[in-house]
């Protein structure tokens, strides 16, 4: 029992931070988690000091994948606010339909698919939700419609960094993660058809969704039907290209108002369709379709680039030596093995990691097409450099402290906590383990932190109880996703972003509850799966 609730202790005292009043910044909880954890390994587990440093240096660079995509996310993001093309598109997507439902759904739920997708880390709430209110929509509701609404996707965000990077630690072949994102897909997209009206219903009366409802069931299967056959043969884009189809669909639908209930024309009415020439937005887009067909073209295996960007053949190594061996392989695979003469092991897939390719490629490229100047170049990495500063810290602390939790073998925190929950449910872990998820993006943030944080939890309990790991973990990955809703740096983010002072209490009060039915959901999915 001691062994339990020191293992548990932890994970308590990094929620009890996160979510008091006056709570701890994740960039000061999560490396004092860490440090907690360190201790306890140390004084109390008595875990070999050299296997501790060896996984803390292997937590610190694991931080650079995550952080490099981020990175590259917000350069292209800022490249698209600054070169004005971002402004182009908002111009666009308000100009297309005068109802208020069609507007929710083409940029609160279709147009954020596509950014999740793309770039993920609060990304779609940071573009999509100033659009709206700039429409006239209420902020407070705006935030809360953001958060629900960016749910479905996430699991397959950042080009599906919740899935290969979260689980990246449990040592799944590639079939078993493929697996793994067949059924969230499954999952997610049976839950698609409650979650956008749940959303809806915090801007628009349920006379407005019910009258539209042919328009908004259309728009949803638009971006989840893609989406869900996609994720049958790749666990990367289903969010990406499924988002961008989706948009496409719900535009065309909107423009020949199908499923919609004719809006007068008043002379009171505010909102002034703006035009666009095709000329326009077709540049403006250019970046974003730039960025899918790329990673379209560098994920499909028979296509063969993506064996050449993930090629492991060595080209160069050299001892370091107490510190490991370091290499570096043909496709610039960096690599730190036998970290301070243990098995623990670090790797960096440089080009295939979509850091390089293709954000900072898409945004070289977009230079010279927008004609940018150097000031506004410097300026794009200038707030990139400040942005992912603290988000850094952040995931420093989250993977050291992952690290630390999975050390230790059968006496490691992670197996002892695992043992215990599975001893308490049993084979009815399946109706609680999304929860879980929902908890771990709840306090860190991040589904993708969510997955690496319990992930290994649900992999020793389904194991234990004999339930499909795989299973397990999609409704982990589910769970980490749903959490979006009430995640307290999501409400944080896009509160400042629209103007909202001191409503994170009152947002999380009502986005709970679909995110309880959407755990249901899960839970009831499971059983068929």
């Amino acid at each position: 029992m001691t062994s339990l609730i020191l293992a548990m202790m932890p994970i308590l005292v990094l929620i009890w931070m996160m979510t008091k009043k006056n709570g701890v910044p994740s960039y000061i909880a999560l490396p004092l988690t860490a440090l907690l954890v360190a201790a306890l390994q140390i004084f109390y587990f008595q875990t070999d000091l050299t296997l501790i440093w060896a996984n803390v240096i292997a937590g610190s660079l694991s931080a650079i994948t995550p952080i490099s995509i981020i990175a590259g996310a917000i350069l292209m993001n800022r490249m698209m606010c600054l070169s004005g093309a971002e402004n182009t598109i908002s111009r666009w997507l308000e100009g297309i339909s005068r109802n208020k439902v069609a507007q929710l759904m083409i940029i609160g739920w279709a147009f954020a698919f596509m950014i999740e997708g793309a770039s993920g880390f609060g990304t779609p709430a940071a573009i999509a939700a100033p659009i709206l209110v700039g429409l006239g929509f209420p902020p407070l509701q705006v935030a809360m419609l953001a958060l629900v609404m960016n749910s479905v996707p996430v699991s397959f965000g950042a080009v599906g960094t919740p899935t290969w990077f979260g689980f990246s630690n449990l040592g799944l072949s590639d079939s078993a993660l493929l697996e793994i994102g067949q059924q969230t897909a499954m999952i997610h997209f049976v839950a698609a058809f409650v979650i956008p009206v749940l959303a809806l219903r915090f801007v628009a009366s349920w006379t407005d969704i019910r009258r539209n409802y042919i328009f908004i069931l259309l728009s949803t299967l638009s971006c989840t039907v893609p989406y869900f056959l996609l994720a049958q043969w790749n666990y990367e884009f289903p969010a990406l290209v499924g988002g961008a189809i989706g948009l496409t669909i719900s535009i065309g639908l909107a423009k020949l108002n199908i499923g919609l209930i004719k809006t007068a024309e008043t002379s009171d009415d505010n909102t002034t369709l703006t035009n666009v020439s095709r000329g326009e937005i077709f540049k403006a887009m250019t970046p974003t379709l730039l960025l899918i067909l790329i990673l379209i073209v560098t994920r499909i295996k028979q296509l063969g680039i993506k064996s050449m960007l993930t090629d492991a053949t060595e080209a160069m190594s050299a001892s370091l030596g107490i510190l490991g061996d370091f290499s570096i392989s043909q496709a610039l695979i960096f690599k730190l093995s036998n970290i301070l003469g243990t098995n623990v092991a670090w790797a960096y897939k440089a080009l295939y990691v979509p850091a390089l390719v293709p954000f900072l490629l898409v945004v070289l490229i977009s230079i010279p097409l927008f004609k940018l100047k150097g000031s506004m170049v410097k300026q794009v990495f200038t707030e990139t450099g400040s942005r992912i500063k603290m988000p850094f810290i952040t995931l420093i602390g989250a993977l050291i402290m992952v690290k630390l939790m999975m050390a230790g073998g059968e006496n490691s925190p992670i197996l002892i906590i695992g043992m215990a929950f599975s001893d308490l449910m049993g084979t009815n872990w399946q109706f609680a383990s999304a929860y879980l998820g929902a908890l771990g993006a709840f306090f860190s943030g991040s589904a993708t932190v969510s997955n690496l944080t319990f992930g290994a939890i649900q992999q020793t309990i389904a194991t234990t109880v004999g339930l499909p790991e795989t299973t397990i973990l999609a409704l982990q990955s589910v769970g980490g996703a749903m959490g979006n809703m009430v995640c307290i740096n999501n409400i944080i983010a896009v509160s400042t972003i629209l103007g909202i002072s001191n409503k994170e209490g009152y947002i999380i009060k009502r986005t709970v509850i679909p995110m309880i039915i959407y755990g249901l959901i899960a839970a009831i999915m499971s059983t068929f799966i």
